[in-house]
């Protein structure tokens, strides 16, 4: 289950590069990691305590990365 958890954050920082690096996002590298890392955490915790699962680790982290990515769209903020 720890292991699970690295996996988590490892999947989750490729998946906020890989957005960025693609063109999906506009946030920057650092802000697009951080946000990927937290939906997937958030998703992890909720996957123990509930029971909650698409399929296996992996796929969890990457959709809960990229469902991160779509609802904190911080690319729309104004900037000062």
């Amino acid at each position: 289950m720890f292991l699970q958890l690295f996996g988590t954050v490892v999947i989750a920082g490729i998946v906020g590069y890989v957005s960025e690096k693609s063109g999906f996002t506009r946030n920057g590298y650092l802000p697009s990691i951080i946000i990927c890392i937290g939906g997937a955490f958030l998703f992890y915790f909720i996957r123990i305590m509930f029971g909650i699962r698409f399929g296996a680790p992996g796929i969890d982290a990457i959709l809960s990365s990229v469902g991160a990515l779509i609802i904190v769209p911080t690319h729309w903020r104004k900037r000062r």
